[in-house]
């Protein structure tokens, strides 16, 4: 997550980066230690080593990763190691209270998302697609139905 910092803290930070060029590998191993607490891996090369070290030390003055991107780099990092096929497109995630919009057939329908599942017509479903499949009388995805991706069967722009 990104901090506010001072133009003075920026400097600094840029002037320690940029000193990293300058001193040799047991200096920079030390660095590594003193940032991550763990020994460094022993076979790393030195532009891989300085490159480390200047990511934590920005991390540590900016702030890191937000939650959602962590754990996105955790799931393909699984999905590589069981050697699945990586999906790398983060879900989206609606909000209870997001009313989505739909025109099917001349008829405008409005579901709104609940902390779990959905609301359409006086009555809780536990997906859109369960609302889309009541909407249109045939199997859909409803979050391509509903426009919330892309490449499904029809644009949400379309209404038949």
């Amino acid at each position: 997550m990104m901090r506010h910092i001072t133009d003075k803290d920026r400097d600094d930070l840029s002037a320690e980066i940029a000193n990293l060029e300058g001193i040799g590998v047991a200096a920079l191993k030390e660095h590594w230690r003193a940032l991550y607490g763990t020994q460094p891996p022993p076979r790393i090369s030195r532009d891989l080593l300085t490159r480390a070290v200047a990511y934590r030390m920005q991390e540590k003055v900016l702030g890191g990763l937000k939650p959602s991107s962590r754990r996105l780099l955790r799931q393909v990092a699984e999905a590589a190691s069981a050697r699945r096929p990586i999906r790398v497109t983060p879900q989206r995630r609606l909000k209870p209270g997001t009313v989505l919009l739909r025109e099917w057939g001349g008829v405008r329908h409005q579901v709104t998302v609940l902390e779990k599942g959905v609301h359409f017509e006086g009555k809780r479903f536990g997906s859109l697609s369960e609302v889309a499949s009541r909407i249109t009388g045939t199997r859909w995805s409803g979050p391509a139905f509903f426009g919330l991706k892309t490449g499904g069967e029809e644009s949400a722009n379309e209404s038949r």
